[in-house]
């Protein structure tokens, strides 16, 4: 044995329709697991074999691979996003949280797809979001803070636990003016609200939402629209946060009535305010930290469920100089 298989582990897999569905179609799963350890992945027969120079690394492949057969036998085939989401956790030492996230359905799709946690960190928010009153998701864009909140918010709404969904956040991007922007208000904000609007409709389909919005059970408006309002049997989200004042904070957070729940979303390192001016998402996690019934929720890039290599971009960029 040379020194590149220093070491190795085996998994066997009796059942034939099984082992390919482990390996995928011309060993692509074999592949999207060997660019992420240093191990390489021989079959022969019923037998996959783990190689590798690093004990842990092997040991680590062996369960992801394990955890994989978890979901067979569970009915479930796996996919490419099942092996990714395998590898992540693998790597951050949640892998033993693998099978919960195919446990509970949070919600359905307009085409009765069930709609699960796709990662640990996923997991966590979900949790926070029924524990709590007020829960406070941080962390990069495509970790599914906005969608699994729009999610949960209309299942609240479908068993009756609120009476009407408002969706928020504030007017500000990179650059934006929206004074230079053509159309009345809601024709500027309408694009800032776009990922709102896109989960909505993979949730209720693009009628159901808008039947809902003409009846005022859903409400998706600017940020300065809430200001004066007291907000009872509500599911209130507001996204894009870390681009709040922190006079917009404490507004929003002061506007929760009785029989109501906010999430508030933000990435606090995109922030788009004027320099010099302290963004209220930051200021908040310092001042309610600890607070009872109010629950912070950090993702990383390892929660990232986009391209694979979104999560190699927020590392970079997340480095210091």
């Amino acid at each position: 044995m040379n020194q590149e298989q220093a070491f190795n582990k085996q998994v066997t897999v009796t059942n034939p329709d099984w082992l390919i569905a482990l390996l995928g179609i011309s060993d692509k799963y074999v592949r999207l697991i060997e660019n992420h350890f240093a191990v390489s992945i021989a079959s022969r027969g019923e037998v996959i074999t783990i190689m590798g120079n690093d004990e842990d690394e092997v040991e680590k492949v062996r369960q992801v691979l394990l955890s994989l057969l978890q979901l067979l036998e569970h009915h479930i085939t796996p996919r490419s996003m099942d092996v990714i989401t395998a590898v992540k956790m693998a790597k951050n030492g949640t892998l033993d949280y693998f099978i919960n996230l195919y446990e509970e359905v949070i919600g359905r799709a307009a085409d009765g797809t069930a709609i699960r946690a796709k990662n640990f960190g996923q997991l966590q928010y979900v949790k926070a979001i029924h524990q709590h009153d007020v829960v406070f998701g941080m962390g990069p864009a495509g970790t599914g803070k906005t969608f699994l909140a729009v999610v949960m918010a209309v299942q609240a709404m479908r068993e009756g636990q609120v009476k009407k969904v408002i969706l928020t956040r504030p007017a500000v991007e990179a650059g934006e003016n929206l004074g230079f922007l053509p159309g009345d208000l809601k024709e500027k904000v309408d694009p800032y609200l776009r990922p709102i609007y896109d989960a909505l409709y993979t949730v209720y389909g693009t009628e159901q939402t808008n039947r809902l919005m003409e009846r005022g059970v859903i409400e998706i408006a600017p940020l300065a629209y809430m200001r004066g309002r007291t907000l009872d049997d509500a599911f209130v989200i507001l996204d894009e946060a870390q681009n709040t004042t922190i006079a917009q904070m404490k507004m929003f957070l002061t506007r929760l009535g009785f029989g109501s729940k906010m999430i508030i979303n933000g990435d606090q390192t995109q922030i788009d305010l004027p320099k010099g001016v302290k963004s209220g998402l930051i200021d908040a996690e310092h001042k309610l930290k600890g607070t009872k019934r109010i629950e912070f929720v950090k993702f990383d890039e390892f929660d990232v469920v986009r391209h694979p290599v979104v999560a190699d971009i927020i590392r970079a960029y997340s480095r210091e100089n």
